[in-house]
């Protein structure tokens, strides 16, 4: 039944010819939203550098009445590279009316973490590992110090790093792209 909601979602989303599909297209946004994750977030670069790959997810749309369903396309980038291609999707069931962009950069911070990520069929948050959500400080920058779990993850938008959020759920699994 929750599967079938989830559906229902992103058939929504993908009627409103919102996602892209090339590989090209990916690339720009990609390259577009860590553009922005570097202008607003200070240390990011040296953090993103550290990490031994990260999903870049550029625009994830979530559309809800009633139901929601939750989908964007990303890059999997390895020495700043990108080596693979991935979705993200995810649903939800309650109180909810309208739509959502945001982007999620996932880091892989151990070899080990990119490893059992890459060698699975499909990777749900919560089931398959644990995404430990970054919350930046007054600051808004980024203390590599303090960062000690295998996988971390940033939610953000137009606007800056989105709070209250979470992946829990969110499932992530390989695509290929034009």
């Amino acid at each position: 039944m929750k599967l079938k909601f989830l559906l229902a979602g992103i058939a929504l989303a993908l009627s409103a010819n919102v996602f892209a599909s090339s590989a090209a297209k990916i690339e720009e946004r990609s390259n577009e939203a860590i553009k922005t994750f570097h202008e607003q977030i200070d240390g990011s670069e040296v953090f993103l550098s550290q990490a031994a790959g990260y999903l870049i997810f550029p625009r994830v749309v979530k559309v809800g009445v009633g139901v929601g369903g939750e989908y964007g396309e990303g890059a999997l980038r390895v020495g700043g590279k990108t080596v693979d291609y991935y979705s993200t999707t995810s649903g939800s069931i309650g109180f909810q009316l309208g739509a959502q962009a945001k982007s999620i950069i996932i880091a892989f911070m151990t070899q080990d973490a990119l490893r059992k990520f890459q060698n699975s069929s499909g990777w749900k948050v919560g089931v398959d590992g644990s995404v430990a959500l970054i919350d930046i400080g007054a600051g808004g920058s980024i203390d590599t110090n303090n960062v000690r779990d295998p996988v971390v993850g940033f939610i953000f938008g137009s606007k800056g790093l989105m709070y209250n959020l979470t992946l829990e759920g969110t499932k992530f699994a390989k695509i290929k792209a034009d």
